[in-house]
């Protein structure tokens, strides 16, 4: 069977969730055109095309059926608003596939919006993978934030500056924080948010109407430590501190508190904790991001998630 191009299979993945939304979960087209962010014509469009596409007979034909009641277990558990699961390979269980796909639709559902929308972004590969995936748009009314430094401790730039590649797909206007990930020093970190400039991308970014972060480990594998943001030492410190994952480079333990270290003393990376009024969307999977997401989801932080089968069934079905 041929493959078919990447806004083909999100069209389908659309209709295969109306039609499970409507004929399953027994929704009316208003209220999935509302939980699809689109029009009710829209939602009556992607209903029918489940049916003619054959997506539909007794119960849904497509791997999303298991995904969605995967997703509506998890929303359940950790009290989150917004849950999409993606099938996963049962052999392969740190596989991303198919994360970047359903954070572009998700990013590119929040851009559709009739009102201007200031999309805060924080980083990492599969983020970064989400922002090669966005349709090429010209969104011109809508403003691309940063909230993380992107500059190590070398002075080197940060390969995974996700905001500037989302801006530069959309033709938005993008407010980088150019910032080190990590400061010398607390006092060095309180220099660099006095300055005029910093402190407007800050403000704009607690202003967002809509955050999408990555979700980091810190076991023997670190994206913070093998992008040298922290060294050995530091490392092994946090580890010893119960350290679990971390978000925007804001380190956390397994039940979802903020660790007073070191680290977290310096990271210059807009206050995390400060955004429980706001829709912050977490994408991650696999076998060693299961303790961090775990850890993100009991924080309050994250109202929405994004992941696979394979670790929705951990998140589910773990005593973590």
């Amino acid at each position: 069977m041929p493959t078919l191009p990447t806004s083909e299979q999100r069209k389908l993945e659309d209709a295969a969730r109306a039609g499970w939304l409507y004929y399953v979960a027994g929704r009316t087209q208003d209220e999935i055109a509302r939980q699809l962010n689109t029009s009710r014509q829209s939602a009556q469009r992607l209903v029918a095309l489940a049916i003619s596409e054959g997506l539909i007979k007794v119960r849904i034909e497509h791997p999303i059926r298991q995904c969605m009641e995967l997703a509506k277990a998890l929303r359940s558990k950790y009290a989150i608003y917004h849950c999409e699961v993606v099938p996963s390979d049962d052999n392969s269980p740190d596989s991303t596939a198919g994360l970047a796909q359903a954070g572009a639709a998700e990013i590119e559902r929040q851009l559709k919006r009739s009102a201007s929308q200031t999309i805060a972004f924080g980083t990492g590969r599969i983020l970064r993978a989400c922002a090669d995936e966005l349709t090429t748009m010209h969104c011109p009314e809508h403003k691309v934030v940063s909230m993380v430094g992107n500059i190590a401790g070398d002075g080197s730039a940060s390969r995974y500056d996700v905001a500037v590649h989302v801006a530069e797909r959309i033709g938005a206007a993008h407010f980088p924080m150019p910032l080190p990930v990590i400061a010398n020093s607390r006092e060095n970190k309180t220099q660099l948010h006095a300055l005029p400039h910093v402190e407007k991308v800050q403000q704009l970014a607690h202003q967002a109407d809509v955050a999408f972060v990555g979700i980091g480990n810190l076991g023997l594998v670190s994206p913070l430590h093998d992008d040298g943001f922290i060294g050995d030492n530091e490392l092994s410190t946090l580890q010893a501190q119960g350290a679990a994952g971390e978000i925007i480079s804001w380190i956390y333990d397994h039940q979802g508190n903020i660790i007073d270290c070191e680290i977290n003393q310096r990271v210059t990376s807009v206050a995390i904790a400060d955004f429980t009024d706001k829709p912050v969307i977490g994408i991650a999977a696999g076998e060693d991001k299961v303790g961090a997401i775990h850890g993100a989801l009991r924080s309050g932080i994250l109202t929405g998630l994004i992941t696979n089968e394979y670790t929705a069934s951990r998140l589910l079905n773990s005593d973590l």
